[in-house]
């Protein structure tokens, strides 16, 4: 696929906004140094919490993915003519088995799509990965209720086949169209000798490794995920071994420097983008039970009650916050106590996981503006249509 390169006037536009913001900023407004401040530890976090353990093993799966993976069984199974049901399904069940945030998923949504997935399952894989999470759910369902947790789950589970559902149909012919352009310029893949089981291992180890050494407590809701818990880093090292071994058993030194080559490429074009966007989200919205630039208070009065413009704001204020794996639930946690109502509360947690600033600028470097607006209007959307369906059944129910 070939780099998207941007238009003069566009970036003209772009330096313009930006300039603007430099130039009219009160610098020495004691809440923008804050926000300043802000913003910058919350890259930090990012960098210390995310980027080694959750973010380089993503790369690395990616660069596997596109190097190794066969571009036919891609086809088949989340190709844009493959049986729909299988599909969804597959990229539902993918999704939600890693559980990852919205910012770890794209390497692998990147992956997928160049290697030849329609755009209707890889949106849906892009969707899942960080809205269904299992332990997510299972704190929803402890923290907040059987109702809100019962409506979030069935909501994202809805969410990601049905985006998928209309960006496969909205876009069809662009995605046919790049499915053909890249079987035709593209050469048949070298499997170098190996059998599918064992790209499957060594792909599997890669994505075991990244479950695994990422797995958070449940806080005592599960005995059986706390023991799991409890032997992560045994059964993390476990994973690591087996992609030792296939990596010595299986791989050619050449073949290794072309991983490792693409697994760079995916960084240089996905880290730039996602730094400065966690960046800037921290310098407006600032870090969980932190302010910055925009004042908790204003969010926790706007999005009080349940009317249409409450679940609205909740669910484009989750789509533009970073909101990294299982930190949704104490979030949503403060604002209900903060008077947040129980559909806005629906709304962000439909929304914010599975969005955020630097999503959407990566999101948008790979499809373009006019399918990420799309994308980013129908998480909105529905997550705003549920929150006000919830909202007005839940005082009845």
């Amino acid at each position: 696929m070939a780099k998207r390169e941007y238009s003069p006037n566009v970036l003209l536009l772009g330096l313009a906004v930006a300039f603007a913001a430099i130039y009219f900023m009160p610098w020495d407004a004691p809440r923008v140094s804050l926000a300043i401040l802000e913003g910058f530890r919350m890259l930090g976090e990012y960098a210390r919490l995310h980027v080694l353990l959750c973010l380089v093993p993503a790369m690395f799966i990616a660069g596997a993915i596109g190097v190794f993976l066969n571009q036919q069984s891609i086809i088949k199974y989340l190709g844009p003519k493959a049986p729909k049901p299988v599909a969804y399904a597959v990229a539902a069940v993918s999704g939600a088995i890693l559980a990852v945030c919205s910012c770890t998923v794209l390497p692998l949504f990147k992956g997928i799509y160049k290697k030849g997935a329609g755009l209707g399952p890889a949106v849906s894989f892009l969707y899942s990965g960080p809205a269904i999470s299992v332990i997510a759910i299972t704190m929803s369902f402890r923290v907040f209720g059987w109702r809100l947790g019962l409506a979030r789950t069935v909501g994202a589970i809805a969410f990601s086949v049905v985006i998928g559902l209309i960006m496969q149909v909205l876009f069809r012919k662009d995605d046919e169209a790049r499915l053909s352009d890249e079987r035709m310029f593209k050469a048949p893949l070298d499997e170098g000798g190996r059998r599918l089981w064992q790209t499957a291992t060594y792909i599997g180890s890669m994505v075991g490794f990244l479950i695994f050494v990422n797995w958070a407590s449940s806080k005592g809701t599960s005995a059986a995920w706390d023991a799991i818990y409890g032997a992560k880093y045994w059964i993390t090292g476990a994973f690591a071994l087996l992609l030792v071994f296939t990596l010595a058993r299986w791989f050619k030194k050449h073949e290794l420097m072309e991983w490792g080559a693409a697994t760079r490429d995916f960084a240089l074009q996905i880290i730039p983008l996602l730094f400065g966007g966690v960046l800037v989200s921290g310098f407006l919205l600032g870090r969980p039970g932190h302010e910055a630039l925009i004042p908790n208070e204003w969010i926790a009065a706007l999005v009080g009650g349940n009317s249409i413009a409450a679940n609205l704001i909740a669910a484009i204020s989750g789509a533009f916050m970073y909101i990294a794996t299982l930190t949704e639930v104490p979030i949503v946690q403060g604002l209900l106590g903060s008077g947040m109502g129980q559909g806005p509360a629906l709304a962000l947690l439909l929304a914010g996981p599975s969005l955020s600033l630097p999503s959407m600028l990566i999101i948008n470097g790979e499809l373009g503006i006019k399918k990420t607006a799309v994308y980013v209007a129908l998480v909105v959307a529905l997550s705003t249509l549920a929150g006000s369906i919830f909202g007005a059944i839940v005082p009845i129910a």
